[in-house]
């Protein structure tokens, strides 16, 4: 690992540059077969599988071009207001890194870290979910197939009980986890015992809040795609609806409509919209969050429950009449469940976006910029999307507050987060 650290450090952004767009190259090549491997994995329909694996390539091709950049000397203006003839700040890389990945986003999670850490200079392990090892063996062999040194990428084939003792080597310098609340708090926890760096992507109840004046048509359906990508498994899909009373009727009319009319079945048929969940204990738990919910008297306005015949499918459900001693409003819902708020003003709309632990991004409906402004300034989250669903952009950072996590991945911001950013003054 340090070995491999010391020949990637002093390597030129040119160099890393070069071998990352080998790597971009590789992956588009390989997409259909990629592709195939993560809806065998965990049954994310074929065109999505598609797409995650080729927008790898883009954030690849985005750190090749803009590393070097984002990491350059920053000279101080004025360097004689610290009695210096030259003084500036400059970023290093840290050394090795372990990446914690889930399986939701197999390729997409762990390439988004992968890129910039490499193009820093930084080597990257990874631990990924232990239901995605081909996955994960893909990942291991891409760097290295492009180019970059031996040892500068490697997968951890181990199970979550062994991250600890994996985070405790010394030669780890960081910490990076996409995951569960739980899974962040004892990546945490040992991170801080051992005074090392941790960026925390964790989980998300994202608000999707529609005011009178949107495009009801527009609203609706980014909401249905916004609510079942990913077979639902997304930290950053929209999960809350709230809806202003004035257009509640309607929005919740339309949208149940486009939500029944989806095509659940084989994840591998391209006709497919949603495909199974990838565990049958994440089935179980959301079928635990929607019957206590109905226990407590919510309305299930389409489907609910789990269908009869083989397979880890929940159909995409829409549920409204909640109130706050129900499971369902605080937690998260990791599958393609809907849930309706009526609010009848935009300050309750805040109240019921805010109620949640969470705070990692959200969407806003309105053309009104008093509405926006407000929303803008009040949201608890990470991120604000007006008039489109949360999307992760390599040009923009990404992360929450709150339970959903701490640190920025993406952007500038991204990779300078396992930098040493180090001050430098000469008199």
């Amino acid at each position: 690992m340090t070995s491999a650290y010391r020949a990637l450090r002093f390597t030129s952004f040119a160099e890393r540059g070069a071998w990352m767009r080998a790597a971009a190259d590789l992956i588009e090549t390989e997409v259909d077969e990629v592709a195939q491997i993560v809806t065998l994995e965990m049954g994310k329909p074929i065109g999505q599988a598609k797409s995650e694996t080729l927008k790898c390539a883009r954030i690849m091709r985005f750190y090749a071009s803009n590393a070097e950049g984002f990491l350059a000397y920053e000279p101080l203006d004025d360097p004689s207001s610290v009695n210096a003839s030259r003084a500036g700040t400059r970023y290093e890389p840290l050394g090795v890194v372990l990446a914690v990945m889930p399986w939701n986003y197999p390729l997409w999670q762990v390439v988004r870290f992968a890129a910039p850490a490499l193009m820093a200079g930084n080597t990257g392990l990874l631990k990924h979910a232990s239901n995605v090892p081909q996955s994960a063996l893909y990942l291991d062999s891409l760097f290295k197939r492009a180019g970059f040194p031996a040892g500068a990428f490697q997968t951890l084939l181990i199970g979550s009980a062994q991250v600890e003792a994996v985070l405790n080597d010394e030669r780890v310098r960081a910490v990076t986890l996409t995951g569960s609340e739980a899974a962040g708090r004892s990546v945490a926890s040992i991170a801080g015992h051992n005074i090392k760096k941790a960026v925390l992507e964790l989980g998300g109840s994202d608000p999707f809040i529609i005011m009178p004046t949107a495009n009801l048509e527009k609203a609706v359906t980014t909401a249905v795609t916004a609510r079942t990508q990913n077979n639902g498994q997304s930290c950053i899909a929209g999960k809350r609806f709230i809806i202003h009373a004035d257009v509640y009727d309607q929005f919740a009319r339309l949208f149940t409509q486009k939500m029944e009319a989806l095509v659940l079945g084989d994840p591998s048929d391209l006709a497919t919209q949603v495909g199974p969940l990838a565990t049958e204990s994440g089935r179980s738990d959301l079928a635990e969050l929607v019957n206590d919910a109905k226990l407590q008297g919510a309305t299930i306005l389409t489907r609910g429950s789990i269908p009869d015949g083989p397979g880890w499918f929940y159909p995409p459900t829409v549920i409204t009449d909640l109130h706050d001693g129900m499971r369902l409003v605080l937690e998260e819902a990791f599958g393609p469940v809907a849930t309706l708020y009526r609010a009848e003003s935009r300050e309750e709309a805040v109240r019921i976006a805010n109620q949640t632990t969470f705070g990692l991004s959200s969407s806003i409906w309105t053309t009104d910029q008093g509405d926006e402004d407000y929303f803008v300034d009040t949201l608890d989250v990470g991120a604000v999307f007006i008039n489109g669903m949360t999307v992760s952009y390599p040009e923009l950072p990404f992360g929450g507050i709150k339970d959903s996590g701490y640190g920025r991945e993406l952007a500038a911001a991204g990779i300078r987060e396992f930098c040493n950013l180090k001050t430098i003054w000469n008199a």
